[in-house]
């Protein structure tokens, strides 16, 4: 896409030198280059210390990028912790684990004003920062939280600030949440509402590594050192803000729309995706051909995405659960007939 300037004396500026200025195309192209690099150094470092998990390590760094939360559902033991954890500190940003319980309380989570001595001798509200001001958040097991804590954690989420004593306070830029829920878990437990689950730009399945990945797991005779950061969050926002540039073609917006729809009309669906879920194909979308070197989004790079990003926003049918379908059956079905164009 060439930008076209107007000037006053209807010529583009000259150089110093006697030579044309760069092209909008090649800073664009330098721009990608290095908004990509960000986005490989990251998959390539995580997959040195978390094995066989490359499929998921590769759609959080892509939700990363595409400025969305992250919700791992898996069985105790996969590492999911370690994830964020190796995440944070590739980013070089801050990090903080919260542990979600049925005692947890709200202030826990997001801060709490607290009555301190003033230099004078009086009494003043002094309001001390919770958790949820740092860069990457992991908010473990949430669904052992109540629908009150896990409400005000999901309204951070979602509006990116925390009110104190009624003014707004900005959360740290860049934010990113990576929530953990264990499915095998079915007592003392509160499933998140599909209200809230929308606020998550993808949920991703981690799944029992295979017979090799275990192999390489138990010859491991010790955990790997910690990584060093690969970059500053200030390179992340950067990665951010390319991604968000890369265009659409109208041919890949409608496909993604028809995605979308498809899901009401779905005989197992007993709700479908929103509006959120257009937004969240997009933007992953958008990282995906990031990540891939393209400066257009693809069908392929919607497509890829279509899973982890409706999985979470479908409603099954009691009948169609009990004929063993899934959410992720009804994508895979949609996917397969629903055309482009």
């Amino acid at each position: 896409m060439t930008n076209h300037s107007t000037y006053t004396n209807g010529h583009a500026p000259a150089t110093t030198n006697g030579h044309a200025p760069a092209t909008t195309n090649d800073a664009i192209e330098q721009r990608m280059h290095r908004a990509r690099s960000i986005v490989v150094k990251l998959e390539q470092a995580l997959r040195t210390i978390i094995l066989g998990q490359d499929e998921i390590l590769a759609g959080v760094v892509q939700a990363l990028v595409a400025g969305g939360h992250v919700l791992l559902e898996g069985a105790p033991g996969l590492g999911k912790t370690q994830i964020v954890r190796t995440l944070a500190r590739l980013v070089g940003g801050s990090f903080a684990r919260i542990q979600f319980t049925p005692d947890l309380m709200p202030s826990d989570v997001l801060g709490t004003s607290l009555v301190v001595t003033t230099a004078e001798g009086g009494k003043d509200l002094s309001y001390r920062p919770g958790p949820i001001f740092a860069n990457l958040v992991l908010a473990d097991e949430i669904n052992r939280a109540t629908p009150k804590t896990q409400s005000a954690l999901l309204e951070a989420m979602a509006e990116r600030t925390v009110s104190v004593e009624g003014k707004p306070l900005p959360l740290p830029s860049p934010f990113f949440v990576l929530a953990t829920e264990n499915p095998i878990e079915m007592e003392g437990v509160y499933p998140l509402p599909e209200a809230q689950l929308d606020r998550f730009l993808v949920k991703l399945i981690v799944r029992m590594p295979d017979l090799e990945t275990l192999a390489r797991i138990g010859a491991r005779a010790e955990d790997p050192a910690p990584p060093s950061p690969l970059g500053s969050p200030e390179e992340l926002v950067f990665a951010q803000g390319v991604a968000r540039s890369i265009p659409a073609a109208p041919h890949v917006e409608q496909y993604a729309a028809k995605l979308v729809l498809a899901t009401h009309a779905h005989r197992a669906a007993r709700y479908g995706a929103g509006p959120r879920a257009m937004q969240a194909l997009m933007a992953c979308g958008r990282a995906r051909s990031l990540a891939a070197g393209r400066a257009v989004v693809a069908v392929e790079d919607v497509a890829a995405a279509a899973s982890s990003v409706l999985r979470h926003r479908v409603g099954m049918r009691f009948e169609a659960e009990a004929e063993g379908m899934t959410a992720d059956t009804v994508v895979a079905q949609i996917l397969a007939c629903t055309a482009v164009g």
